[in-house]
């Protein structure tokens, strides 16, 4: 059978590179599983996974949890998805046959399927399934065995086209300030978590904010379109992609939100362009027929973001199908124009009187000590930091979990307190807590230059009124 329409050998370094940034992707994303689970989903978690698959079945959210469930299980599976991602990087798909190579990345795929699929809360987020979607078509794309199956690069712009397109459309569609090019007057200052340099874009003159805002638009409602276009046009699309994403990635902290975006893009990057092709062999039949069925699923499941995109309605950030093959997304569809951070305070005094002396937690990633310069953690995602944003945004977003862990602070738990970056009670835990909703504002540079601080904050009421363990 010939098989010269069904690959590509212009790609194998475009795909070489590509599945080395996924495993690399991947290995951040099982590291934070591993890191943080126990205090967020675990036995003794705020929302655990006992609990949860307890009530929710198997076909509703595929995992190897619903079978058995420990913590020690869980830490295994998630190391062991790190150990795999690590071998990736080093080459170790190209180094077995392409069966097995793409058992390799399947194992890597099903083994986070199972752990967002009992994330609950803590996994609701555009990124957990847009490492799904991309690792699910990363299992068809080959090894050194066979040239990139074009088919499947097909399918990954198609899921980059939807990942920018969507964004631009969510925001036309949004908050007004996109269409009157205003939305970056804000969004530096108050973004979920804010980076290093957050400070100093927010303080970029008002024109460049205008120019990010209307690049936005050319980026993402313009620019996609071009990836169905012949080289070298679409790799010059890919390459604009990835430098607006870069832009992003200096701006804030996003987890890997920019970079799965960036490792979408340099699949569309004709690598001939840069170094000459080799000759590759041809696919074995079984896998050229197994490309063809993927492709097909993809196509038939592609039908409800098509329609997202078009409806005026659009969905940001949705799966339609419990095994997150083919998705919708977008972000922030509105901007905030004011900043609210929730500041926690306990004391160790046995009763609340006006003279009681609070001493607060400092969280690692959001903002608290405003005399701190916010850090930079992506692509690690720091889930707690991120909620916490989420529900001074709305008390709703911590319905399900803030009293959970409120009562782990009171008890002085471990695995929730290494979530934090400063315990003001090393020894014993307090015995009262309380949350205040302040207002924050990245400082002027006079005030900057007066203080030291880098925020102003000032008190806006209380979110949690002083609590204790009963």
């Amino acid at each position: 059978m010939d098989w010269f329409w069904f690959t590509s050998s212009d790609y194998w370094l475009s795909r070489l590179v590509f599945q080395r940034a996924l495993a690399g992707v991947y290995l951040v994303a099982f590291l934070c599983a591993a890191l943080q689970f126990r205090a967020l989903i675990g036995e003794r978690g705020m929302l655990p996974v006992p609990q949860y698959v307890g009530r929710i079945p198997f076909r509703m959210a595929p995992s190897v949890f619903h079978w058995h469930y420990s913590d020690r299980f869980f830490a295994g599976c998630a190391w062991a998805g790190a150990a795999l991602s690590a071998a990736m990087i080093a080459g170790a798909g190209d180094a077995v046959p392409l069966a097995v190579s793409m058992l390799m990345w399947a194992v890597l795929w099903a083994l986070y399927l199972s752990i967002v699929n009992v994330g609950q809360t803590w996994y609701g987020f555009g990124w957990e399934t847009l490492l799904l979607e991309t690792g699910f078509l990363a299992v068809f794309l080959g090894n050194e065995d066979t040239a990139p199956p074009v088919l499947i690069l097909f399918l990954l712009r198609w899921l980059l086209f939807r990942v920018e397109f969507g964004a631009g459309l969510i925001k036309l569609r949004g908050d007004p300030c996109w269409r009157d090019l205003t939305c970056l007057y804000y969004h530096h200052e108050t973004q979920p978590m804010p980076g290093p340099l957050s400070w100093f874009f927010h303080h970029l003159p008002t024109p460049l904010h205008r120019v990010e805002a209307a690049a936005n638009h050319v980026t993402q409602l313009v620019v996609p379109v071009l990836l169905f276009t012949p080289q070298p046009v679409a790799s010059v699309a890919a390459g604009l992609i990835i430098v607006t994403q870069l832009w992003l990635v200096l701006s804030g902290n996003f987890s890997w939100l920019n970079w799965i975006t960036i490792v979408l893009a340099l699949s569309a990057v004709d690598g001939s362009l840069f170094v000459e092709s080799p000759a590759m062999p041809a696919p074995p039949l079984w896998y050229g027929i197994l490309v063809i069925a993927v492709t097909a699923l993809v196509v038939v499941l592609s039908r409800h973001p098509a329609r997202n995109l078009v409806s005026r309605h659009q969905a940001m950030n949705r799966s339609f199908d419990p095994l997150h093959l083919v998705n919708t997304y977008g972000a922030f569809g509105t901007v905030g124009r004011i900043r609210h951070e929730i500041v926690i305070e306990g004391t160790d005094e046995e009763s609340v009187h006006a003279g009681t002396v609070w001493r607060e937690y400092e969280f690692k990633g959001k903002p608290g000590d405003v005399r701190r310069l916010p850090r930079q953690y992506a692509p690690y995602h720091l889930r707690l930091d991120w909620l916490m944003w989420f529900a001074a945004l709305s008390p709703a977003y911590a319905y399900s979990w803030f009293g959970s862990f409120v009562e782990r602070l009171l008890e002085g738990d471990r695995d929730t307190l290494r979530l934090l970056r400063h315990n003001p009670f090393p020894d014993d835990p307090p015995v009262w807590l309380r949350a205040r909703l302040y207002r924050y504002r990245f400082t002027t540079w006079p005030e900057l230059r007066s203080t030291g601080a880098w925020w102003h904050r000032t008190y806006v009421r209380e979110f949690l009124p002083p609590s204790r363990l009963s």
